[in-house]
């Protein structure tokens, strides 16, 4: 099991385009990824989930990855969210 953190740093929190480029990402990958915030959580390849969440700016996030995929979406994903959120 791979985990990271990470503070929401874009001012609109994550809204309707990033959550689905964000559920796009995770979906390149076999393994289970969850998404959470505040004890909360969600599947990361659903966006209902994800826009469940109402992620705002300064808020931490938690993103949990399990599979034989792991490492490598755990690597995507940081990257991703520090690029886009």
């Amino acid at each position: 099991m791979q985990e990271f953190k990470y503070i929401i740093t874009d001012p609109d929190g994550i809204h309707a385009r990033p959550a689905g480029e964000l559920v796009a990402k995770a979906k390149e990958f076999i393994s289970d990824i969850s998404i959470s915030k505040g004890g909360v959580r969600a599947d990361c390849k659903r966006i209902f989930g994800v826009m469940g969440l109402a992620a705002k700016q300064g808020q931490e996030i938690i993103l949990t990855f399990e599979g034989a995929d792991e490492k490598e979406a755990c690597a995507a994903l940081e990257t991703f969210l520090k690029a886009k959120m």
